[in-house]
């Protein structure tokens, strides 16, 4: 790893890459601090506890990078892309329209991109709204106001502000996609993340137990090392071409494989199987009603129920989202036209049986695989009484991240440096 970024950074054209890259996320991670229009700076410090006992607070915090807690002009974040994102992902599956742009090529792939920041607009406009009335009630309940002027003007321009910032770091991320190395998004939910590791060495630094203190390191890179080794396993299939006469030439023919990998759903069914569980915490917070907060006290994020259902939803979502990713109908059409087979099994429908049925006993394992990690900071939490700054889904989409951005690295490395091959 150390030889391919010295590697990298001996290169011009990846070295100018690597600093687009840092300069926009370095712009990211500014406009992470500059507070929205007519808001109250030291009114908002007062609220930030809000924060850390909402678990959907909390999360979208930590995707922004804390710029919701300081209400900054990147409050939203990049989380109303993702999820316009997602939802088109998903709708292609069910709209006839979109499944056939999807199958156009770059073209149809254009198009898409462009409904999802359509989505993404009216997104970050309705959760600018709600934003708004939310940290007006918190306010509230301070007894400050976090909003000098409640009127009309006040609350649009905040939230033409929240809109236009969420927009900004769209295009800050498309950027880093285009002219960086690595993908945009993803790169900037990683900076977001990183963003808190002095506060979680700090934490861990002043935690009064000694025994947490020497058993967190261990700890933390036997679970790295753990993701990485789950991140990279897949399942080779062999694939056998078969050879083709053409006019007096005989073409084709070689053999290779398909990867099918354990986690092909990455951390999706972990951020999708967090948004739900938030919602029973959110409905205490939210009504005063006795049953609503019975509901919240039952599934409370340190309590067995609350594992026991985001495990659940995790499990349920790994297969759900493998299947919307990956079409074992489609792979075997692919290979049957252009005359690849697996061998000791038929073309056609056989070969989809074959490969929905290795992909469903390899998910399996994949969705475990994130549930355990996924609740392994709230399991040790309840043991030890120790706190743990960064939960599952964070490890999971840092580690993620970093591996596919050194793939990205290296690839890019390799398509530059032919001096063993001219040699």
């Amino acid at each position: 790893m150390l030889g391919t970024f010295l590697n990298a950074f001996r290169i011009p054209d990846i070295r100018k890459k690597l600093a687009f890259a840092g300069a926009m996320l370095l712009l990211y991670r500014l406009g992470a601090h500059i507070p929205a229009p007519g808001i109250n700076p030291d009114a908002v410090k007062e609220i930030s506890e809000n924060f850390t006992n909402s678990s959907v607070l909390g999360l979208v915090n930590l995707f922004s990078g804390g710029s919701l807690q300081r209400f900054a002009i990147f409050a939203l974040g990049i989380l109303p892309y993702i999820t316009a994102s997602i939802i088109l992902q998903l709708l292609t599956v069910v709209v006839p329209s979109l499944e056939k742009l999807r199958k156009e090529g770059e073209v149809g792939q254009q198009k898409i991109t462009q409904c999802t920041r359509y989505l993404t607009v009216g997104l970050s406009f309705g959760q600018a709204i709600g934003y708004v009335f939310l940290f007006k009630s918190f306010g509230a309940n301070a007894g400050s106001k976090i909003v000098d002027q409640f009127d009309f003007t006040t609350v649009f321009v905040i939230v033409m502000t929240l809109t236009a910032g969420s927009i900004l770091v769209m295009w800050l991320g498309e950027l880093i996609t285009q002219r960086g190395i690595g993908n945009g998004i993803s790169l900037m939910i990683f900076a977001s993340i990183v963003a808190g590791l002095p506060n979680g060495v700090q934490a861990w630094f002043t935690n009064p137990d000694q025994v947490f203190k020497v058993m967190m390191p261990f700890l933390a890179i036997a679970i790295i090392v753990f993701i990485v080794f789950m991140q990279e396993g897949q399942r080779r299939i062999p694939v056998q071409y078969a050879k083709r006469v053409i006019g007096r030439r005989m073409s084709g023919g070689g053999s290779t494989y398909l990867p099918l990998r354990v986690n092909m759903a990455g951390v999706i069914p972990v951020i999708f199987a967090a948004s739900i569980m938030a919602f029973p915490p959110t409905i205490g917070e939210l009504s005063q009603a006795s049953w609503a907060r019975d509901f919240s006290a039952f599934f409370n994020p340190s309590g067995p129920a609350y594992i026991v259902g985001e495990s659940i939803f995790i499990i349920l979502f790994t297969y759900f989202y493998t299947a919307v990713t990956f079409n074992p109908v489609e792979q075997a059409d692919n290979l049957k036209k252009y005359g690849g087979f697996i061998p000791g099994v038929r073309p056609g429908r056989p070969t989809a049986e074959f490969l929905d049925r290795i992909l469903a006993r390899l998910t399996f394992p994949g969705a475990l695989y994130l549930a355990g990690v996924a609740a392994l900071p709230t399991i040790l939490i309840n043991q030890t009484s120790a706190n743990f700054f960064f939960g599952g889904t964070s490890i999971l989409i840092v580690v993620g991240v970093a591996l596919d951005t050194m793939k990205q690295l290296e690839a890019q490395v390799m398509m530059r440096n032919y001096e063993g091959f001219l040699k």
